[in-house]
């Protein structure tokens, strides 16, 4: 997930808060994933990567006769244990200016800009709210705040608009089409400003930390494309309405044109482009924030330093998370389990003569909506194997960007107003997340392959 600035290791690393836990939600079940069980599935997925890391050891030292198999497991859990502690520290810099940078656009209003265009919008795909009910403006400002990386102004306003749609629920145990809707969308993860990934390929030493933009940004589209197809499917919603069409068409006409674009050209011209691109547009957007601010005589200068305090100690606080993760993924490593994983596949890939770059990067998409820890820890320890300019740790980023912890998303937000029966919010979200990683595969084959 992306970083929850107010509390952040919670949303970053997948821990959910109790407090939104309806006491009658059974065990990891699709009609009714608590918070607190959603964090008992983050504690079953870290032991599970110790205990096969332990089994396929034993069956290494046993049938094989490998004597150094621990030694090489214990070597990797204190090394990545170290890692962990030098990465959190090293993103202190760029994430108080990431998060000075973006404070000064959330105090500018920016967020509120956004939510006046894309109004409209969602008052045609949720024709069940009524006209200026508060459910609408909350649902707006999430998915603006949510868009920009904002998660600070995003989570508090999900729940709300949540608490607002169960105000409109005729069965408060079951979710609501506009409930479904606003969930799917959430977990379609839309992404105009990957601060997290950035700031992430920054520390491991990324050449372009941003080159990744353009193919989030595109990757994105398809997801919440996908996502949006599925509930207006399942709903039967009117997608051929006036208002709904110009803005598909308009967000299809704008990612189309970069795809042709940059196809058309060849790929070293294309990666140059997609850098001069990514890094003009990002510039662009800090001025903007700070003309705005001034323009709004708003103290840019001291909304950056408050958005900077939060940025040191997000990354003070997230070590421990970090540690936990990169851990555990060290000895799955180090065990061969993740060799035995990615050479499965591979055989796969193999069998029906497709190229296998793709590999090293799938376990982020696999285990992406269970856990945002475990995949960030997961593209962290990609680009610290293969390099952060490697194809799979570049691909590795698109899929963190473009996907999201879809089980996170209904513990939390569903669990805030005690719903038990999702319908199809799991099935849409999930075809969301497949779509994600699909465009992200062919979009890294086509920028990077």
């Amino acid at each position: 997930m992306r970083i929850h600035w107010t509390s952040p290791p919670l949303r970053e690393f997948g821990i959910s808060s109790p407090r939104l836990r309806h006491p009658a939600q059974p065990f990891f079940c699709l009609r009714g994933l608590s918070a607190k069980h959603k964090t008992m599935l983050l504690n079953l997925i870290w032991s599970g990567f110790f205990l096969i890391a332990l089994l396929t050891a034993a069956v290494k030292l046993v049938f094989f006769g490998d004597t150094q198999i621990f030694a090489g497991i214990m070597a990797a859990l204190f090394s990545q244990a170290k890692a962990a502690f030098e990465i959190s520290l090293g993103l202190t810099g760029v994430l108080s200016l990431w998060l000075g940078i973006m404070r000064v656009g959330e105090k500018s209003g920016f967020v509120q800009l956004l939510t006046q265009g894309l109004t409209p919008l969602f008052s045609r795909l949720m024709p069940d709210i009524p006209k200026n009910h508060p459910a609408l403006g909350a649902i707006v400002m999430n998915i603006s705040a949510n868009a920009l990386g904002l998660d600070n102004a995003a989570t508090p306003l999900g729940i709300k608009a949540m608490k607002e749609l169960q105000t409109l629920n005729p069965n408060p145990e079951t979710a609501s089409n506009a409930q479904i809707l606003f969930l799917v969308i959430n977990t379609s993860s839309v992404t105009l400003f990957p601060v997290t990934i950035f700031t992430y390929r920054a520390q491991l030493g990324a050449a372009n930390p941003t080159d990744v933009f353009i193919p989030i940004l595109i990757a994105t589209y398809f997801s919440t494309l996908a996502g949006l197809l599925a509930v207006a499917f399942m709903q039967k919603l009117n997608l051929f309405d006036k208002v709904v069409m110009a803005y598909l068409a308009g967000m299809t006409l704008l990612v189309g044109g970069l795809l042709a674009y940059f196809i058309s050209l060849p790929q070293e011209a294309m990666l140059a482009q997609s850098a001069l691109i990514s890094n003009a547009v990002l510039f662009l957007l800090v001025v903007v924030f700070i003309a705005d601010a001034f323009y709004k005589k708003v103290n840019a200068y001291e909304a950056f330093v408050e958005g900077a305090k939060e940025g040191f100690q997000t990354a003070i606080t997230i070590i421990p998370y970090l540690v936990a993760m990169l851990a555990a993924i060290g000895v799955f490593r180090a065990s061969g389990a993740l060799d035995i994983l990615n050479d499965g596949m591979r055989f796969l890939t193999r069998w029906f003569q497709v190229d296998s770059r793709f590999i090293d990067a799938l376990p982020t998409a696999l285990i992406k909506p269970f856990s945002g820890s475990g995949a960030r820890a997961l593209m962290i320890d990609t680009m610290k194997t293969l390099g952060a300019d490697s194809f799979a740790g570049r691909l590795s980023c698109i899929i963190q960007g473009s996907t999201e912890t879809t089980f996170y998303v209904l513990a939390v937000y569903f669990g805030a107003v005690g719903i038990k029966n999702i319908r199809h919010a799991a099935g849409c979200g999930i075809m969301a997340d497949f779509a994600g990683v699909i465009a992200s595969i062919l979009i890294a084959y086509r920028f990077f392959g």
